[in-house]
């Protein structure tokens, strides 16, 4: 995968930060060490977040970088905490004005038997920032058509097993996040009803898909997705992260595009997919995410929270609010961490 620093491309629409008339956490980016196939770090994201002065705060979300090359092999993910928790420091240190990184999802295995060990682990290294793991339950059904397949074991979040570990973030006061496909969400939702103590985020809408067999399908799959995503919302421990829907994979062809798309043009397509899934979680149950740099092979981060100042317009202040930046806070437990001056 290349890296996605298309600047040129990027720089054909430029546009300037409107600012929602409140702050901004952005709850779900990523971190990659420079050496690797799918680079960005401390550098690319203040550049990102400054650009929209409105940005308080971060969160990342883990995405298997950085793992612990040896050792044992359950504990091999808290390398990945490990190297977030220094770039958090290091981003403090060399950029005092920008928004600081407050939490870090990690990953583990979450049916194994030693899962307190590594929660401890991961709690030890990430300085105060550790608020859950994301133990995703994505899979590919036409692997090769997707620039980033997934292959979660089929039956995942049946497994007795993998349910009492998700049961277990939610008695350590930790969430659990999940990537997944959009023909998953029934299982998403089966698996917020398994484990009512536990706080469950949905990440990305449930990932629409448009490729492979999907692909020129994304009007019928609306149809289907607006009832799968009520399903979720009945579930009062479910919340959903409404943003990466440009993605490649969700079809909709932004990167293959002469420009990117501008933040008007972005709405024209993806509206119906906003305000469906705040009619049905509401609000207080929402939060916009920029999913970068993975939609930054689609559009700029300028141009994301644009398009989501202008969706966010038809919301009262209270409501807005919550969606930029209070639904994170609570869901995570970040009121103590997030500070601006």
């Amino acid at each position: 995968m290349a890296r996605p620093d298309p600047s040129d491309w990027h720089a054909l629409v430029n546009e300037v930060p409107i600012g929602p008339g409140c702050e901004i956490l952005d709850p779900h980016h990523h971190l990659w060490p420079p050496d690797g196939a799918l680079a960005y770090g401390v550098d690319e994201l203040v550049a990102d977040t400054t650009s929209v002065p409105a940005v308080v705060a971060t969160m990342f979300m883990e995405c298997r970088a950085a793992h612990r090359s040896d050792g044992p092999e359950h504990l091999r993910p808290v390398g990945e905490t490990e190297f977030v928790a220094a770039a958090a420091d290091d981003l403090a240190t060399r950029y005092p004005h920008a928004a600081p990184i407050v939490g870090i999802i990690g990953t583990a295995d979450l049916a194994d038997e030693r899962l307190d060990e590594v929660l401890d682990a991961h709690v030890a290294a990430a300085g105060g920032r550790f608020r859950g793991i994301r133990d995703a339950l994505a899979r590919s059904l036409d692997p090769d058509a997707h620039m980033i397949p997934a292959f979660a074991p089929e039956g995942k979040s049946q497994d007795p097993a993998f349910r009492r570990g998700v049961t277990r973030l939610g008695e350590c006061d930790l969430t659990y996040d999940s990537w997944l496909f959009h023909h998953q969400i029934r299982d998403f939702a089966e698996l917020a009803q398994a484990t009512p103590g536990t706080t469950m985020v949905l990440d990305h809408f449930g990932t629409p898909l448009g490729i492979g067999r999907f692909a020129g399908r994304l009007d019928e799959i609306f149809e289907v997705w607006r009832d799968d995503i009520a399903q979720v919302a009945a579930c009062p421990n479910a919340v959903v992260k409404i943003g990466g829907l440009a993605m490649p994979d969700n079809g909709f062809g932004f990167h293959e595009a002469d420009a990117p798309p501008t933040s008007a043009a972005l709405l024209s397509v993806q509206r119906r997919w906003y305000e469906h899934a705040i009619d049905c979680f509401g609000p207080e149950r929402c939060m916009f995410e920029s999913n970068f740099p993975v939609d930054r092979f689609s559009l700029g981060y300028v141009t994301y929270w644009n398009a989501m100042c202008q969706l966010a317009e038809q919301y009262t202040a209270d409501e807005r609010a919550a969606m930029f930046a209070g639904t994170a806070r609570r869901v995570y437990g970040l009121d103590a961490r997030v500070t601006t001056t």
